[in-house]
């Protein structure tokens, strides 16, 4: 059994052709949730504050993103035992290690969400749980993050200008962002059902 078809391609990688009928994909998978919550104007980066994470792409990029956006703010939420400091914005806000339930409650509230992962995700679970809270969610094409949903931007290249690019972007174009995130709310991909 696999969390996505890419780990199970790299499982298959470099073996004789061999025989994947006793194998099954079976996604991480989320609830519908019905209630209308209001959107704060915040961007929101949830995970390890690290650099396989690409939460240093994410501190970097939201100086000019707040700068030029003065009305947003930015959080993050997670921890890292060897946490590096990153310098960040004055409206950029660590709120550090919280329960799942918070998390949940503050993707909910998140107009845009950032996944900015080097590391190649199995599946990306963070991926998952933004969309379906309605965020407008920025992920890297690393791993299995691109079988999280079908409304996601994708970043072309892994860098601090395409995050600011992208970000920008779903901020001034209004109807873009909320299109997103209508589709990848109404249109969760992996369901608990």
């Amino acid at each position: 059994i696999f969390i996505s078809k890419w780990v199970k391609k790299k499982f298959f990688e470099n073996l004789p052709n061999l025989s994947d009928n006793k194998t099954q994909i079976i996604y991480h998978s989320i609830d519908l949730v019905k209630k209308k919550i209001k959107k704060n104007k915040q961007i929101i980066f949830v995970g390890k504050l690290n650099e396989s994470k690409g939460y240093d792409l994410y501190c970097k990029s939201m100086f000019k993103v707040l700068d030029t956006n003065k009305n947003w703010i930015a959080l993050s939420i997670g921890e890292e035992k060897r946490f590096q400091n990153y310098p960040t914005h004055k409206r950029h806000k660590n709120l550090g290690q919280i329960s799942h339930e918070k998390v949940m409650d503050y993707l909910s509230k998140s107009e845009i969400a950032i996944i900015p992962s080097r590391w190649e995700e199995p599946f990306g679970r963070t991926a998952l749980e933004a969309s379906s809270r309605g965020c407008a969610t920025i992920i890297s094409t690393t791993g299995g993050l691109t079988e999280t949903s079908d409304y996601t931007i994708k970043l072309k290249k892994l860098d601090i200008n395409n995050i600011e690019t992208e970000t920008i972007k779903l901020i001034k174009n209004d109807k873009l962002r909320k299109q997103i995130q209508k589709n990848s709310k109404k249109f969760i991909k992996h369901k608990l059902k």
